[in-house]
């Protein structure tokens, strides 16, 4: 048995590392357990400026009770070549000042990979929160993300148990493998009461009347590239959303991606109707209130795939995979593709029966944080032990 550690340079030191908003509602729960701890850990805040939109970031940050990051680096847009190199070139010089026993990454954004790289070449541990997850499309650059980050990381902790057994077969060793469960959960849990109602977001809106006569209504929510980056394609999706808005209206937070090519291909007509109503972004608690009371929800993010298993409302994901086969094997979510007709079939079922009902999958307990905390802390003092 060899135990490995990290370096010893000083004081146990955590840079903990977000870059898009779905990473801020990861990090806020894992923030929280690792202050209950106290003076045990230093932990810093590394914000990588992937997701740019100050007021917006603000926002989550606010909502979320995530502390201001000790560090910007303001890298902003850009392909996803320049955006990685760029996160890369700016951490190196923060690695250099701080020499954190650890690096924490989560989720599967770009400054994830970016900050998992410069960390592991400068001999940094690196923990992946969220590992495990697979699509099995990697044409999906979140999917090289995810596959490349578990490679070179020391720690990792999943969310499901499929996780291990993807880690395992891509030649991950198992003393490395931690199942804690989902952290999403985490924050899901401490925010349902304060989540907005449905009647607050529509008044802030100027449509108070937009659900009168109406038995409910639908959230869509699309931003991934390969949904909305084609002229064809976004156009049919927008046209079953048209037909769907006939029997249930359809509320639809509008990601500033989708907006800008729904202008590009000059689809604005389709959803001019009375039945959809077009919102800008919503923060968390916003997002969060319109989720919990939705009869069915239509989304590519696979985050809300989570959120809508948590809350027992049906989901129906317009992606032909899922990197959370949870969610369709015991929670709510049915994977639909972007065919229409079994998006409208999938849909009418759901009207007509309520759809899946599903379970709370092991370890959506709100406790995933406070396992995490406790085994890098454990992790730190003591190592890991391999056989």
């Amino acid at each position: 048995m060899q135990i490995i550690k990290p370096p010893a340079l000083g004081p146990h030191s955590i840079l903990c590392v977000v870059g898009a908003r779905p990473n801020f509602m990861k990090m806020a729960p894992i923030m929280a357990a690792f202050d209950a701890l106290g003076p045990e850990l230093d932990v810093s805040l590394v914000h990588t400026g992937q997701h740019y939109d100050v007021a917006m970031n603000h926002q989550y940050f606010e909502a979320l009770g995530i502390p201001q990051p000790d560090i910007n680096l303001d890298v902003g847009s850009g392909s996803h070549t320049a955006q990685t190199a760029n996160v890369m070139l700016r951490f190196e010089s923060v690695l250099n000042k701080k020499h954190p026993s650890a690096v924490l990454v989560v989720g599967d954004v770009n400054s994830t990979l970016a900050c998992a790289l410069v960390a592991v070449k400068k001999g940094v541990p690196v923990i992946h929160v969220e590992a495990g997850l697979r699509s099995f499309d990697r044409a999906m650059p979140e999917e090289i993300n995810r596959v490349l980050t578990d490679q070179i990381s020391e720690l990792l902790f999943i969310t499901e148990r499929s996780g291990r057994e993807n880690l395992l077969r891509e030649g991950i060793a198992e003393y490395r493998i931690r199942f804690v469960g989902n952290v999403m959960i985490d924050t899901l849990h401490h925010n349902l009461e304060k989540a907005v109602p449905i009647s607050k977001i529509l008044q802030n809106a100027n449509k108070e009347e937009f659900l009168v006569g109406h038995d409910g209504y639908a959230i869509l929510t699309a931003h991934r590239p390969s949904n909305v980056d084609d002229p064809d394609t976004l156009r049919s999706l927008l046209q079953t959303t048209l037909k769907i808005s006939t029997k249930l209206p359809i509320i639809f937070p509008m990601h500033p991606r989708t907006r800008d090519m729904i202008q590009k291909f000059g689809l604005n007509k389709i959803l001019d109707v009375p039945t959809v109503l077009q919102l800008p972004p919503m923060g968390y608690l916003e997002m969060l209130g319109l989720m919990k009371d939705a009869r069915v929800v239509l989304t590519d993010s696979g985050g809300i795939q989570e959120e809508t298993t948590a809350l027992g409302i049906p989901c129906i994901t317009l992606r032909n995979n899922t990197e959370r086969p949870i969610t369709v094997d015991e929670g709510t979510n049915t994977i639909a593709g972007l065919d229409s007709e079994k998006i409208l079939t999938i849909f009418d079922e759901i009207m007509l029966t309520g759809g899946k009902t599903g379970r709370i999958p092991e370890f959506w307990d709100g406790q995933a944080s406070t396992r995490i905390a406790a085994e890098i802390l454990d992790w730190l003092k003591n190592g890991l032990q391999s056989k």
